[in-house]
């Protein structure tokens, strides 16, 4: 059985989060529910950021996107938004 995963809400994350429409916020609140469950799960498409040592990505759509750092079982949410993001992880 797989463990819960915890989140810690950077203010970066959390200002973006805020700016998202109710509807991106949805599947926002619906990707993090999967992380904490499965943080492999297929439908996240998780993988490393190319470039970086530390900073992964999932995705929730075809253009929204979360980055985070993983440290054990605890998840530091970076930064959400639409695929451009990852310019600036």
């Amino acid at each position: 059985m797989n463990s819960i995963n915890k989140f810690v809400w950077l203010p970066r994350f959390r200002r973006d989060y805020k700016k998202l429409s109710p509807q991106f916020q949805k599947r926002i609140n619906q990707a993090l529910l999967q992380m904490e469950r499965d943080l492999k799960h297929p439908s996240l498409e998780t993988k490393k950021l190319k470039g970086t040592n530390s900073i992964w990505e999932v995705r929730t759509s075809k253009s929204l996107r979360i980055t985070f750092n993983l440290k054990g079982k605890l998840i530091i949410l970076r930064t959400v938004g639409e695929h451009k993001i990852l310019n600036r992880p």
